[in-house]
């Protein structure tokens, strides 16, 4: 466990990706294979579940510590973070201990077997024999909320060079469902077949947003031009007469779109497909809200596979007849996705993404203007003779999304962030004018600098009307322009509105609140682009 948290906190410490694989390799030639399994898998998201509640962890700390429990909670509004607040509240060890990070991992993992008081006993007991730097990381891996600065491909990419193996073949062995408890290091990473379980996907390739002219790509023949569709990005594999669904999150879902099943005798053993998962009524896409109404349902029932039906659209081939085909050009693979889909008789579940004729990119600039009358997000450009490859890469693919949908809104409530930012006002709640009265209706916290945060900070501390705890009501003076991707009905909020992806553009102090816009100019854009 010390050795592991000496690596987070080294990551934490250095922005340099080169230093962070340095970083991991090292730690894998110290580890055992347990701990170095254990690593990976909490660096890559497959942490222990959340086993306390944090009310109780609070408390517990508080008692702990010798404090009120109002100074615990004024500490954790201004830390902004719970883990870090009681690791830095606790007094010095009493007592130490050397425990593997297996051991710790399956310390946590057997809280969930406990009586609170026993949980207690357990937790105290290791918060005395830690530093402050051993119970942070023990604290994060008990509420289930463990992050740092490492992506997936910085993982791969160090195991990588640790094993002397491809870059590659160690991102397809770590796709899947596996976990420390169904699997070990030898394996996961050294066994000669990693595609032994048939259920496994293929790394998902990302594309960069297209940011200079399009005709800087050269000729438009050189280039498959499709649109870029609103859903869940996914992979369906059709392997030993059994189909299994995953999403760009890893995480397998075949059980929430049975839609696909009928796949597994539809489409020939060893296929797999990139595609959209989208919801899709009377021959056209449906909005993103639609889908969002069935995704966190355990059972989906026939009433929510009438009311959001979903099919496939399919992208790209990436196995064919059980050979990865990945290294082919796209264009050889995409001749052998149109076989295959006209090969499925039973219409409604597969759909091939449309590739757009298009001579001169001035004819891809009127496409993409009309995205949003296509219900699509803008265009997908990608090179004929390009390879499907791992992970976010420049050069071949390139996302060339529409722009945003914008209003201006009248900031009402100011909160503090997290992290970096716990001393900071970045959580804003904004409003638009119905009649006389504001109506909150989204809220933001990115898109702004550092130096502006700062600033309205500043300005929030002057301005406080209320306080509710770490929320501040301020006066309806400022003014910011938010962007947003679509825009919904919702019977959740006071407005009736719900926007996707809204975030900060710029903050307008050219502008009074009272020409900020209104409810009406909201409902005017759900009609329009709803």
């Amino acid at each position: 466990m010390r050795e592991f948290v000496q690596l987070f906190t080294r990551l934490d410490q250095t922005t340099k990706t080169t230093r962070k694989v340095e970083l991991l390799v090292d730690y894998f030639g110290q580890a055992n294979d347990q701990d170095r399994l254990w690593a990976i898998a909490i660096l890559s998201g497959r942490r222990p579940k959340r086993s306390v509640k944090s009310s109780l962890l609070r408390q517990w700390a508080a008692s702990l510590a010798g404090i009120p429990d109002w100074l615990m909670d004024d500490s954790y509004h201004v830390v902004g973070d719970l883990a870090e607040t009681i690791a830095l509240v606790l007094r010095p060890p009493v007592r130490t201990q050397n425990r593997s990070l297996t051991e710790w991992i399956n310390t946590v993992k057997g809280l969930a077997l406990l009586t609170d008081e026993e949980k207690q006993e357990v937790i105290l007991s290791a918060w005395e024999s830690m530093t402050t730097a051993e119970r942070f990381v023990f604290n994060k891996l008990i509420t289930g909320s463990f992050r740092v600065g490492v992506s997936q491909k910085l993982i791969i990419k160090a195991i990588a060079r640790f094993e002397e193996q491809e870059e590659n073949a160690i991102a397809h062995r770590l796709m899947g469902n596996w976990t420390p408890d169904t699997t070990d290091y030898e394996n996961l990473i050294r066994s000669s077949n990693p595609a032994d379980d048939d259920s496994r996907p293929y790394p998902f390739y990302l594309a960069y947003a297209l940011e200079a002219e399009p005709a800087t790509l050269g000729s438009p023949d050189l280039w498959q031009i499709e649109r870029k569709w609103d859903g869940i990005r996914g992979q369906v594999i059709v392997r030993e007469g059994e189909v299994y669904v995953w999403s760009r999150g890893e995480e397998l879902v075949t059980a929430k779109f049975p839609e696909f099943h009928p796949l597994a005798s539809l489409l020939p053993d060893g296929t797999v497909i990139d595609g959209e998962i989208l919801p899709f009524k009377d021959e056209k896409p449906l909005s993103f809200n639609v889908l969002q109404t069935r995704i966190g349902r355990k059972n989906v029932t026939k009433k929510i596979r009438e009311s959001a039906p979903v099919i496939l659209m399919c992208y790209d081939l990436l196995e064919y007849n059980g050979e990865d085909i990945r290294a082919r050009p796209l264009g050889e693979r995409r001749a052998l996705l149109e076989q295959l889909v006209a090969g499925v008789t039973e219409p409604g579940i597969l759909y091939l993404s449309e590739v757009l004729e298009i001579n001169d990119w001035s004819e891809a600039v009127d496409a993409r203007a009309q995205s949003r009358e296509n219900l699509s997000e803008g265009l997908m450009v990608k090179r004929m003779d390009s390879a499907y490859r791992s992970g976010r890469k420049k050069g071949d693919w390139w996302k060339w999304k529409i722009d945003p949908l914008t209003v201006d809104a009248v900031m009402i409530y100011a909160q503090q962030g997290h992290g970096r930012r716990a001393n900071l006002f970045t959580d804003y709640t904004f409003a638009v004018w119905k009649g006389e009265e504001l109506v909150p209706f989204t809220k933001a916290y990115s898109g702004l600098t550092d130096k502006e945060f700062k600033e309205i900070t500043s300005w929030v501390k002057r301005n406080t009307r209320e306080r509710f705890g770490p929320v501040r009501s301020v006066k309806p003076e400022q003014v910011f322009e938010i962007a947003f991707e679509g825009i919904n009905a919702s019977s959740r909020h006071k407005s009736g509105i719900a926007l996707r992806f809204p975030r900060m553009l710029r903050w307008r102090k050219d502008k009074p609140a009272g020409e900020a816009n209104t409810l009406a100019d909201l409902q005017q854009m759900l009609i329009q682009y709803g």
